[in-house]
């Protein structure tokens, strides 16, 4: 298990060191909320847990997993390409003329199970997957990352309402809790904690973790297919918006600033000082 962690750990650290080089080179990019779920989509993608075939990625035995907080997708495009959905050199022009990487997911994409960003969505599509699965019995998983933030949309306490009515088991939802949203703390706008106890309240079994712990992490998250509850799941894993590199953690500026010049230099030199 160390030699795992170890792996996962490392993984993420380059998982960051490219998303800096893909937003540096396109000019453009959400890269705060990019590094704060960094650890959560390597144990994902890397530690076993998501059922899937690169070479086939719309096997109909595959588990759904929805990035519902769109604007992180350099992060998801990164292992995507690592793992073969699509060449490697897409990342090389990521946002620029004539590739297929968009500022935020779409079907069009290989790996990519539907358009998000438009925040409060993905845990409704989400839901309607895991109704399909049942209905068809079916023993895929759908995992729905979301952002904290994401959670003052009334959209997503519909979904989380629909999910329980409809015991939807088959439904992980993962919250990137980094207290931030786009130009403020979340505290300061509309103030969502306790979460867990809203999620519960809302028929959920709830899991709260740190979300840069790759023990909690992998601990949570296997073994989804054997869990014997009827309930949903949310995983609420608390981050670091823009974790890995000092001057851009918990600052709401980097929501979507690029780093450039010395700010670029530091960065760069902070990700390698982790390996």
């Amino acid at each position: 298990m160390p030699e795992k962690i170890d792996k996962l750990k490392k993984k993420a650290n380059w998982l960051r060191s490219q998303v800096l080089e893909m937003i540096a080179a396109a000019g453009k990019g959400h890269i705060g909320g990019a590094f704060s779920c960094a650890d959560i989509l390597v144990t994902l993608f890397y530690a076993e847990i998501l059922r899937l075939k690169p070479s086939q990625p719309n096997w109909p035995k595959r588990d759904r997993f929805l990035l519902s907080k769109g604007h992180s997708a350099a992060a998801l495009y990164v292992i995507l390409a690592d793992l073969g959905f699509f060449l490697v050199s897409e990342l090389s022009v990521y946002q620029k003329e004539g590739c297929i990487l968009s500022g935020h997911p779409y079907r069009g994409i290989p790996g990519i199970e539907a358009d998000t960003g438009s925040l409060g969505h993905g845990l409704g599509i989400g839901a309607g997957l895991a109704l399909a699965a049942k209905m068809s019995k079916e023993d895929y998983l759908t995992i729905v990352l979301m952002g904290d933030g994401e959670c003052n949309e009334g959209s997503v306490w519909e979904a989380g309402m629909f999910s329980a009515a409809h015991k939807l088991n088959n439904l992980i939802g993962i919250v990137d809790k980094n207290g931030l949203c786009a130009t403020d703390f979340i505290k300061n706008c509309t103030d969502i904690d306790p979460l867990d106890e809203k999620w519960k309240a809302f028929g959920w079994d709830v899991v709260v973790l740190n979300g840069h712990s790759f023990e909690q992490l992998t601990q949570a998250l296997t073994g989804l297919r054997e869990r014997k509850s009827s309930k949903p799941l949310m995983i609420i894993a608390e981050t670091i918006k823009g974790k890995g590199v000092s001057f851009m953690e918990n600052n709401p500026g980097w929501h979507h600033a690029v780093p450039k010049g010395d700010k670029l230099e530091a960065a760069r030199k902070e990700l390698q000082q982790e390996k």
